[in-house]
């Protein structure tokens, strides 16, 4: 037998250095202004990735929100009740249909 590992340690030293991979973790660096600071409420130099993707989508929620905020006021769509839009939807599906 000599030096051998017995199989019990080896599937152990294999799990202790699976384990280790998974948690080795890498940092990014992301520079941003003082405004984008100020403006994200970032109140921590250092974030999870959970949190930096949870803030880029926020903002990302936001910016669509005001688009479509933009594009309602423009086809005058905030004028129209919840009926007037689903009637609106039904006319333009039904002129499709008969083409």
């Amino acid at each position: 037998m000599g030096n051998a590992i017995p199989s019990h340690l080896e599937t152990f030293i294999k799990k202790i250095k699976f384990a280790y991979k998974i948690r080795t973790m890498k940092t990014i660096s992301v520079s941003i202004s003082d405004l984008e600071y100020k403006k994200f409420g970032i109140n921590n130099d250092k974030l999870s990735f959970t949190e930096f993707v949870d803030l880029v989508n926020m903002e990302i929620t936001k910016q669509t929100l005001n688009k479509c905020i933009q594009l309602a006021e423009k086809y005058k769509l905030f004028k129209m009740s919840m009926e007037e839009i689903t009637d609106e939807v039904k006319d333009v599906r039904n002129s499709k249909n008969n083409h």
